[in-house]
């Protein structure tokens, strides 16, 4: 059984910043890619960023590239987003993901096999 956990959300005005967390526990597995989705009302689920089990990979959405910031500790079994200059477009609960078939990250949410229960995000202006 594998449990993800994220923390890290909350409100914050536009322009601020948060630090989302998630940390994997029970039967991890040797190497395994992670990623991060969001959601907002009424929106499908969407990919945030991703990030291989060494660090070397790491795709983003468009709508984040240059302000999100996806990194791991595999010592702990825990990956971060930073997120800065946020913007109410970026309200959403946010779900990080693992993958345990594949070292590289992709951007399809069918390809994760384990979920955490989300944290909320939101941005007021």
């Amino acid at each position: 059984q594998v449990q993800l956990v994220e923390s890290g959300g909350g409100l914050v005005q536009a322009g601020g910043s948060l630090r989302l967390s998630c940390a994997a526990s029970g039967r991890t597995a040797s190497s395994y890619a992670m990623g991060w989705f969001r959601q907002a009302p009424g929106k499908e689920r969407e990919f945030v960023a991703a990030i291989s089990y060494s660090g070397g990979t790491k795709p983003y959405a468009d709508s984040v590239k240059g302000r999100f910031t996806i990194s791991r500790t595999n010592a702990k079994n825990t990956v971060y987003l930073q997120m800065n200059s946020l913007q109410p477009g970026d309200t959403a609960v946010y779900y990080c993901a693992a993958d345990f078939s594949r070292a590289i990250p992709t951007n399809t949410p069918g390809q994760y096999a384990y979920w955490g229960p989300g944290t909320q995000v939101t941005v007021s202006s």
